[in-house]
């Protein structure tokens, strides 16, 4: 097995000199760098991870929590804050909580044992207590949520923008009566933006019908259950705009259970621009939200950070789209 003693003889340097190029902690010069790249490369050496935590007292570990694994969208986030961290040298250490406050504090513990290096916290909402003992750790951290607090730095898309332009749209395509269908009875912030935005357009275009439905919670078989209420009153309006993708998959799936034909009888639209909403019948129109680019960004920002980077973060927005697809309607 090859050493760092071994890597220091055969390039011809002090084994503190192959130790500062490893951890890039001191100047060395170009020639002496070269050589020692080289050796290194021709050994296979591999640098004991746990020694050269000792020596830089830096782990280049990522903590990562999510709330949910089996949500689709947490899948390509994690894949932009992985692919990142590969590049500036960083592991990502994954936990998954299922939502369990209880989970949250034990990873929390486990990642400050760790020695992890930053936090990166992926999930709809996080409980205060979790928000409170993250912040108590003096670690770098980033949010992606629903619920944002004060002092947090998270990365979103302006959601009250998003739906005004999303409720917009169908105006545009002749729809006078939209409902919208919310995800919690318990408001997050990021939902009171989104029926901000929903209604702002309803006034601006000087509409009469506002309808609100809400969803006790965001799973898609609740989705379908107030689908049928919902199927009851279709009369009333031409569209839907729903909070999320799988509430919009729900509705969906209960309307033609219940002889509601979208779009010819109900356009419907989500938001999240979720796998899943390509592949329902008919495709699902949406707001576009870019994961990966949530990954990739906030990891940019988190690294920024356990550099020394001082800037307050604070909010970061990343570009929304509209997903034009086969759900809606145009009307005459």
């Amino acid at each position: 097995m090859i050493t760092i003693k071994d890597v220091a003889r055969l390039a011809e340097v002090s084994i503190s000199t192959v130790s500062r190029v490893i951890n890039d902690s001191k100047p060395v010069s170009p020639e002496v760098r070269r050589r020692v790249l080289k050796v290194i490369e021709e050994t296979g050496y591999k640098p004991n991870d746990v020694a050269r935590s000792l020596v830089t007292r830096r782990s280049y570990l990522i903590g990562v929590i999510v709330n949910n694994l089996a949500q689709s969208y947490v899948a390509d986030i994690v894949r932009g804050i992985e692919e990142i961290g590969k590049m500036y040298g960083y592991d990502i250490l994954l936990c998954s909580s299922y939502n369990s406050k209880e989970t949250q504090e034990k990873y929390l513990q486990l990642l400050d044992r760790k020695q992890a290096e930053g936090l990166f916290l992926v999930g709809n909402k996080f409980d205060d207590e979790i928000i409170e003992l993250a912040k108590g750790l003096n670690k770098p951290c980033i949010y992606f949520t629903r619920d944002v607090h004060e002092n947090m730095n998270h990365i979103s898309v302006d959601s009250n923008a998003a739906f005004y332009e999303m409720t917009n749209y169908l105006i545009k395509e002749g729809h006078k009566n939209i409902a919208y269908v919310s995800d919690f009875t318990a408001r997050t912030s990021a939902e009171n933006e989104k029926i901000a935005g929903y209604q702002k357009a309803i006034e601006d275009n000087e509409l009469n019908y506002s309808k609100i439905y809400v969803v006790g919670g965001n799973k898609h078989s609740r989705a379908y259950e107030l689908g049928k209420s919902v199927a009851k009153d279709a009369k009333e309006f031409t569209a839907v705009v729903c909070s999320n993708d799988e509430i919009a998959i729900g509705i969906m799936n209960s309307f033609y259970d219940n002889g509601i034909r979208v779009p010819e009888d109900v356009s419907v639209v989500g938001f999240g621009n979720i796998r899943e909403g390509r592949f329902v019948r008919p495709e699902l129109t949406t707001i576009g939200e870019p994961y990966y680019d949530v990954g990739a960004v906030g990891m940019r920002m988190l690294i920024k950070m356990i550099k020394g980077d001082k800037t307050p973060q604070g909010l970061m927005e990343l570009p929304f789209t509209i997903e034009k697809r086969k759900s809606v309607r145009t009307l005459g």
